[in-house]
């Protein structure tokens, strides 16, 4: 199979190559791998390799910048990628709580990817959302904090969270 962006990706690339002066066209690796994986779902090798032959880059150079990244998925998610922050902030806030809680209610452990291939759980660096932890986001949204678990061990706004989801009504809006 060989890849190639969508007409409506095609257009976006083409509107990122227009920030850049065209002997820096290396500057627009960050945004294309972002770009890459919205349109492939994740970011294989054959896409850093069609990656770097749109930019002319060598696809070395390509490997290493999608590798370092922790934000490029190098194998597929589920359909909802739940990342949960665990830098000092939200771990005070009970990051590591809240990954348990996932792993026993999803059936999975971190890293791994749901049966029905809905979600996969993964921990992630720090979000940038230190005021509002423990941070989880979905996908590219931000949950906010999602309350405290109960003394019941239950963690009712990641239960309705996952039943949204479920219902395929997305993340719900945050009041």
């Amino acid at each position: 199979m060989t890849l190639h962006f969508s007409e409506q990706g095609e257009q976006e690339f083409q509107s990122i190559l227009g920030r850049y002066p065209e002997d820096h066209r290396r500057a627009a690796l960050l945004p294309t791998l972002h770009l890459a994986q919205r349109e492939f779902g994740y970011v294989s090798l054959e896409a850093m390799e069609y990656v770097a032959s749109r930019l002319s880059l060598p696809t070395s150079k390509v490997l290493h910048v999608a590798t370092f990244y922790t934000m490029y998925n190098k194998r597929p998610v589920g359909r909802y990628h739940l990342q949960v922050c665990k830098s000092i902030s939200c771990a005070v806030m009970g990051a590591y709580g809240l990954l348990e809680y996932l792993e026993a209610r999803l059936e999975v452990e971190r890293g791994e990817t749901t049966g029905d291939g809905l979600f996969t759980l993964s921990e992630a660096e720090c979000l940038a959302a230190c005021d509002k932890g423990p941070m989880l986001q979905c996908n590219e949204d931000y949950t906010g904090c999602l309350g405290a678990r109960r003394e019941d061990g239950t963690w009712p706004e990641v239960d309705a969270l996952l039943d949204s989801l479920r219902a395929g009504r997305g993340v719900p809006v945050q009041g």
